[in-house]
Order: structure tokens, then sequence, then C-alpha cells
């Protein structure tokens, strides 16, 4: 299903493996270019990124990229309920958008993901040759730790439910989120991706994912890998997003000459 709207972006609908349809916005056709970016989102975030996702496609656009951006299930737009989340689960989901653009004609699918959404692309990417190359923004590599601190209670406890601070209060999922974490290495998932490129983006000054993650996953990682420090960056980026786009701009020109259209 694709609907056009006022921006040049595309409202588009498919399904994931369990059924549940998630919410898209296309960038461009495959017409005018065979390469397409996927851009997924952070923990509790939308497809939209504020904005600025919006506005990073469309510079893609005017460099010869297509983008994709979703809302993954239970996230923004598409069916399912947050709860239920799981890094199993957006890694199908990923795996059904990238299904998704190559069933439009798409040719090369390069993912980023930013956060939780970069740790989605690597464990996806590993899992999917189809995948030219990932890059994260600000994605940890010690998934357990770093979920279980945002919570004072037990996560291996009887209760099904677990409360955790997120950015607009209180959020709950199931614990079985913690216990799908248990199955993923994020670093070693990123050992598996090569031959294919790897970018890591960090900035020095998150405040949320340690930039010691950012390293664990680049010492881990096989070439060729790059790993760019955003010098003051927070977990946003909030003053530095322009560094991190013209690094993606960069990496993209330099590993992905433009296929034929």
């Amino acid at each position: 299903m694709i609907m056009t709207d006022n921006n040049n972006w595309k409202k588009v609908a498919f399904r994931n493996s369990r059924g549940l349809t998630l919410a898209g916005l296309l960038y461009g056709t495959p017409e005018e270019t065979g390469d397409i970016v996927i851009h997924c989102h952070g923990f509790t975030g939308s497809k939209e990124g504020g904005g600025r996702a919006l506005e990073l496609g469309a510079e893609l656009g005017r460099r010869g990229w297509s983008t994709l951006v979703f809302d993954f299930a239970g996230n923004g737009e598409s069916e399912g309920d947050f709860a239920n989340i799981t890094l199993s689960g957006q890694i199908d989901d990923l795996t059904c958008a990238v299904d998704w653009v190559l069933k439009q004609g798409y040719k090369r699918v390069v993912t980023v993901g930013r956060s939780f959404g970069g740790s989605t692309v690597i464990c996806q990417g590993t899992r999917d040759p189809r995948v030219a190359g990932v890059c994260t923004w600000a994605a940890p590599a010690r998934l357990l730790d770093l979920f279980a601190s945002f919570t004072d209670e037990p996560i291996d406890g009887p209760e099904e439910m677990v409360a955790m601070a997120g950015e607009g209060g209180i959020i709950y999922l199931k614990k079985a989120f913690f216990q799908d974490l248990k199955l993923y290495d994020v670093p070693g998932d990123a050992a598996r991706l090569a031959p294919r490129p790897l970018l890591i983006i960090h900035g020095t000054r998150d405040g949320v994912v340690p930039p010691e993650d950012a390293r664990l996953i680049f010492e881990a990682a096989g070439e060729p890998r790059e790993l760019v420090w955003i010098e003051e960056g927070d977990h946003q980026f909030a003053k530095h997003y322009d560094q991190v786009w013209e690094t993606l701009f960069d990496w993209l020109d330099r590993h992905f000459k433009r296929s034929a259209s």
C-alpha cells in the first residue's frame, strides 16, 4: 500500500512475520535509484525521529539514495503492543522491511540504526546477507546491562511485567524482553558482518550508552570497519547531528558507488 503525501514522502505499510502491519515512509523510487537506506529508530522512538529522520532522508535523496523509515511493532503508527517488544521482534521487523524494499525493485540495501535500533541493525545484518552495509549511531553493545539499569525491579522475578524509566515517564515491558536479550551478542554479531562495511558513530559525551560500547563493537568487528567519535556529542547528537550526517554521507560515497538506475 502506497499513498503520496505533500512532502515527497510516501506512506507505506507492510507486514512482519507475526502478522502485524508496520507503518513506514518512503522517499524516492527504485526507478530513480537502485540504492536505499533503511533507517531504524531507537528505543521508544518513531520513524520520523522528531523530524530529523525525514530531513536526513530528503538529503539522502538529493545524493542519489532512497530512504525507508518505519515504526517497529508496538511503536508509533505500527500495530502491536509496546510491552511485547523484543530484539528478536525488531530483527524480524527489519528483515521484513528488507523483503519489502527488494520486492519494490531496489537492488542494494544499507541499514542505519540509532541506539537500540543500532544494535538491531548489527544483529539483523549479520543474519541477512542481502544487507550491503551497516551504520550505527550510539548503539549499545552490552544490552542486558544497559536495560537492567533502567529499572529497580528484579528482571528475573515472578512478576510478568517490569516498570522502566523512559524518556516520557514510566514504561512497562514484559520480562521476556530481558530473556530475549540474552540470546544476542552485539560485538560477536558485528564480527560476522565482515567483509561488509560497518560504520560506528558515537558521541564522547553520551550519557545513556557508554562510549566504551562503541569501542567494544569496533574491536570485535572485522574490516572494513570505522569508528568515528563525535566530540562533545550526547546520546541524541542534539548539537552535532550535522557532523553525524556528513560522516554517513562520506562513508556511503566511499563504500557504495552509485549503482545504475
